[in-house]
C-alpha cells in the first residue's frame, strides 16, 4: 500500500493494450521496460513511469498484460487509478484476480495457487521453503506423475473389457491380478505422502505447551522466551487461570507458545479448575510438551521435554538436584542460564515434526483428496472385487477424479471463491 518507492498497477484483459495506448501514448516493445510520460484524458500530466507490455497468451494470467511502474507517492498513485476508471471496459480487480485468472486460463493449477497463497502469508523461513515448493509446483508435479501411472492401468483395463477378443490383448485371471498388483503399489506411494506432516503445521505454527504445577516457573519461561512482560508472574499458586498462547519464530520454524495454569490435584477454586482442565486440555494437543515438574509426574507425552526449571533458587538442595538428574535439561528462566539449550531442545525437536529437506507437505484439503484415492486403490486380497475387472475399472476413475481435485482439474468451483480470496487486490 502507498506511500513506498514504486507503486506497480496491473491491468489484464483484452482492454490492456489500450488502456496502456490511453496513458503513454504508445505501446513499447513486448517485455522491455519503457520510460513514458502518463496523461489523463484531458492530457494533463500524471507521473513518469516505467511501462512494459506483455501480449498473451504467454503471460502470468494468460492473457494480454500491461504494467505501470509508478511513483509510489497516495497522490500518484490515485491519480492514475482515477485515470485507468474512466476509460471504458475496465473495473478495478476483485481480491486474488489476476491469479485466478492464471488458474482459469490454465497458467497455474490449484495447489499451486495454494502455494503462492502461502507464500504471500509466509512469515518464517519453513513457511517461505515450503510455500515455494508449492508454488512451483512439487505437488503438481507428482500428482501428474500418479495420473499417468493411473492411465496406464485405466487402459490396460479398458484394453481388457473392450477388447478382450482380440489377439494381442491378454485376457484372464492373470489380467485382474495385473491390474491389483499395480493398484496396490500406487496405494503404497500415496500412503508414504501422507505419513508427511500436514502443511498447516508449518503454516500455523507447532503447539510448545509449558506445564507444570503451581509456582513452577512456567510464566517466567514464557516471558524469557518472549522477551517481554506477557504473563503476571507472582509467587501466589494459581495466578496463571487460562491458556496464555504468543506466536514465536525459533530459528526460522513457527511456534505457538502456550503457557498455562498451574496443574494440581486439590485446593484450587472454580475457576482455577476451569484453568487447569484447559491446561490438561492443551498438553494433550500439544505438539511438544515442555514440563516444569517432577519428573515422575510428568503426563504421557510422545514428545515431551522435561525441564528442571528455577535453578537459582534450589541449586545446593539435595533432593531438588536429584529429580534433576532425571530431567532433559536445567534452566533459570529467571537469570537466562539453560535458555539456549533449551531452544536448540526445541527446534531440535519441532525438526522432527516437519518435512525432510526436498519433502512438500499437503493442506488439509490436498491430503483428503490423496486418501480417498488411496482407498478406491486398495483392494483386499482375495475378495471378489479382486477379480471384477468392471469393479477395478470404476474403482481406477474415481481414484483419478480425486487426484484431479489436487490440482483442480474436477469438483473445484465450491472451493475457489475462498482460495482466492485470500490473496490481495494487486494480486
Amino acid at each position: 500500500m502507498p506511500p513506498a518507492a514504486i507503486g506497480v498497477v496491473r491491468i489484464s484483459g483484452p482492454g490492456a493494450g489500450e488502456a496502456l495506448r490511453a496513458l503513454a501514448g504508445r505501446l513499447p516493445d513486448a517485455r522491455r521496460a519503457s520510460l513514458a510520460e502518463l496523461k489523463d484524458a484531458d492530457g494533463a500530466a500524471l507521473d513518469r513511469a516505467l511501462i512494459l507490455w506483455f501480449p498473451g497468451p504467454a503471460t502470468a494470467t494468460g492473457e494480454d498484460l500491461a504494467e505501470l511502474h509508478l511513483h509510489g507517492g497516495r497522490a500518484v498513485v490515485a491519480a492514475v487509478e482515477a485515470a485507468l476508471g474512466v476509460i471504458p471496459g475496465l473495473r478495478r480487480a476483485d481480491p486474488g484476480e489476476f491469479t485466478r485468472r492464471a488458474f482459469e486460463n490454465g497458467r497455474i493449477d490449484l495447489a499451486e495457487a495454494e502455494g503462492l497463497a502461502d507464500l504471500l502469508a509466509a512469515e518464517t523461513e519453513s513457511q517461505r521453503v515450503q510455500a515455494l515448493g508449492m508454488a512451483s509446483g512439487h505437488v503438481s508435479r507428482a500428482v501428474a506423475a500418479w495420473q499417468d501411472r493411473l492411465l496406464h492401468l485405466m487402459a490396460g483395463a479398458e484394453a481388457e473389457l473392450n477388447f478382450a477378443d482380440e489377439d494381442d490383448v491378454e485376457v484372464g485371471e492373470g489380467a485382474a491380478q495385473r491390474l491389483v498388483a499395480g493398484m496396490g503399489g500406487l496405494a503404497a506411494e500415496l500412503g508414504t505422502w501422507l505419513e508427511r506432516p500436514a502443511a498447516e503445521v508449518i503454516a500455523e505454527g507447532l503447539s510448545v505447551v509449558i506445564a507444570g504445577p503451581p509456582n513452577a516457573g512456567k510464566s517466567t519461561l514464557i516471558n524469557a522466551l518472549a522477551q517481554r512482560e506477557l504473563a503476571i508472574v507472582s509467587p501466589i499458586e494459581g495466578t496463571t487461570r487460562d491458556v496464555i498462547e504468543t506466536p514465536l519464530a525459533l530459528d526460522g520454524i513457527a511456534m505457538r507458545f502456550s503457557d498455562t495454569a498451574g496443574i494440581r490435584a486439590e485446593g484450587a477454586d472454580v475457576v482455577e479448575a476451569i484453568g487447569i482442565d484447559r491446561a490438561r486440555a492443551a498438553v494433550e494437543a500439544a505438539d511438544i510438551l515442555l514440563w516444569l515438574g517432577s519428573p515422575k509426574d510428568a503426563p504421557a507425552h510422545p514428545r515431551a521435554i522435561l525441564v528442571a526449571a528455577q535453578a537459582d533458587r534450589w541449586r545446593g538442595d539435595a533432593a531438588a538436584e536429584a529429580r534433576a538428574a532425571h530431567c532433559d535439561l536445567t534452566l533459570s528462566a529467571a537469570t537466562g542460564v539453560g535458555l539456549d539449550r533449551l531452544h536448540a531442545y526445541i527446534v531440535a525437536m519441532a525438526r522432527t515434526l516437519l518435512p525432510r529437506e526436498g519433502e512438500a507437505a499437503l493442506r488439509q484439503r490436498q491430503r483428503a483428496a490423496l486418501a480417498e484415492a488411496k482407498d478406491w486403490l486398495t483392494i483386499v486380497a482375495g475378495s471378489r472385487e479382486a477379480g471384477d475387472l468392471i469393479l477395478l475399472a470404476e474403482r481406477l476413475r474415481l481414484a483419478a477424479t480425486a487426484l484431479d481435485r489436487i490440482t483442480g482439474r474436477a469438483g473445484v468451483e465450491e472451493m475457489l471463491d475462498a482460495l482466492f480470496g485470500r490473496f490481495c487486490i494487486g494480486k
